[in-house]
C-alpha cells in the first residue's frame, strides 16, 4: 500500500481534472414516485463517460441505493448510504459488485427513549450494524432496502445503531418538528424530512462527513466538489461542496445555504447540473 505524504497529496490534488460529483437520490435523481427520467439517466452516464466521479449521496440503506446505482450504470468508485453512515467502494471484480468500507454506528438508546417518551404513538425503525432493520408495528419503508424485523421496542434499544427513523402517523410535518426540536437530542446527528419523519445517525455523521473522506482518498480539491439534493439531509453536503445545487422544490432552508438552485425533479434539474459537466 503506498503512503502519500502531505505533499504528495497536494501535488496529486493540483494534477486533478476530474469532478467529485455528489448525487442525492429521492427528489435529485427520482421524482417522488421513484421515476428516474431518461434525461437525467443520460446525463450520469455521460458525466461518467467523461471521467469525473459520480459519487450516490443518500439517505436511503444499502439495499435500496444499489438499484440505482445499477439504472445509472455506475460500476466503480464509491457511495453513500444511510446519510452517511454506510460507504460502499463498487468494483466489478468484488464477488457482489461491491463491500461495505465504512460503517458508523452508534448507542440509540438515549435517543430512542427519549423520543419514545414524547413522541409514544411513532413508529420506529432501526438499521444495524450487520445491515438488518428492525421496526416496531410492522414499520416498513421503500428506504429500508429489506424487510425489517418486527421487535419489542426493548430488544430496538440494545441494538447498535447506523440509522434510526421515526415516523408518526398522526402530526403534521410542522407539528413532528416541533416535537423533535423540544426533546434536545444529544450525541447524535438528526434531519427531519418532508413529512413526519426523523432520521438520525451518529453524532457527526453527514453525507458531507462521509464525502470528505472520500474526497481525501481521490484527491480531489475542493473546487471540484459537486452536489445536488432537495433535503434538510442535504444542507452539509451543499455547504461541504465547492459548487452546491438545490433542487427547484427544496425548502428554502435548503435553497438558502446552496451555491445556485436548478429546476426542480420535475424538470429535469439535476439533468442541467450534470451536462454543465461535460
Amino acid at each position: 500500500m503506498t503512503t502519500l505524504t502531505n505533499a504528495g497529496i497536494d501535488d496529486r490534488q493540483k494534477n486533478r481534472t476530474q469532478h467529485l460529483v455528489a448525487l442525492d437520490i429521492d427528489g435529485t435523481l427520482v421524482d417522488h414516485e421513484g421515476n428516474m427520467t431518461d434525461e437525467v439517466r443520460d446525463a450520469a452516464q455521460a458525466v461518467i463517460g467523461a471521467g469525473h466521479d459520480v459519487i450516490i449521496a443518500t439517505g436511503r440503506s444499502l439495499g435500496a441505493t444499489l438499484p440505482v446505482i445499477g439504472h445509472l450504470g455506475v460500476t466503480r468508485g464509491y457511495a453513500v448510504c444511510s446519510n452517511g453512515g454506510v460507504t460502499l467502494r463498487l468494483d466489478p471484480a468484488l464477488p457482489a459488485g461491491f463491500e461495505v468500507i465504512d460503517r458508523v454506528t452508534f448507542d440509540p438508546k438515549p435517543a430512542l427513549s427519549a423520543l419514545r417518551t414524547r413522541l409514544p404513538s411513532a413508529k420506529y425503525a432501526l438499521e444495524d450494524d450487520r445491515g438488518r432493520f428492525l421496526s416496531t408495528e410492522s414499520f416498513q419503508d421503500a428506504s429500508f432496502g429489506s424487510d425489517a424485523e418486527s421487535v419489542d421496542f426493548e430488544e430496538m434499544l440494545e441494538a447498535r445503531a447506523v440509522r434510526v427513523v421515526v415516523f408518526s402517523t398522526d402530526s403534521s410535518a410542522e407539528e413532528f418538528g416541533e416535537a423533535v426540536a423540544s426533546i434536545g437530542l444529544h450525541g447524535v446527528t438528526y434531519s427531519v424530512g418532508w413529512t413526519a419523519w426523523l432520521d438520525i445517525a451518529a453524532s457527526g455523521v453527514t453525507k458531507a462527513s462521509a464525502l470528505e473522506i472520500l474526497r481525501d482518498r481521490l484527491g480531489t480539491p475542493r473546487e471540484l466538489t459537486v452536489a445536488v439534493g432537495d433535503g434538510r439531509n442535504d444542507i452539509e453536503m451543499l455547504q461541504w461542496a465547492g459548487r452546491g445545487v438545490a433542487m427547484g422544490q427544496a425548502p428554502e432552508e435548503v435553497r438558502s445555504v446552496a451555491s445556485e438552485v436548478t429546476g426542480t425533479v420535475y424538470d429535469d434539474g439535476a439533468a442541467k447540473v450534470l451536462r454543465s459537466l461535460v
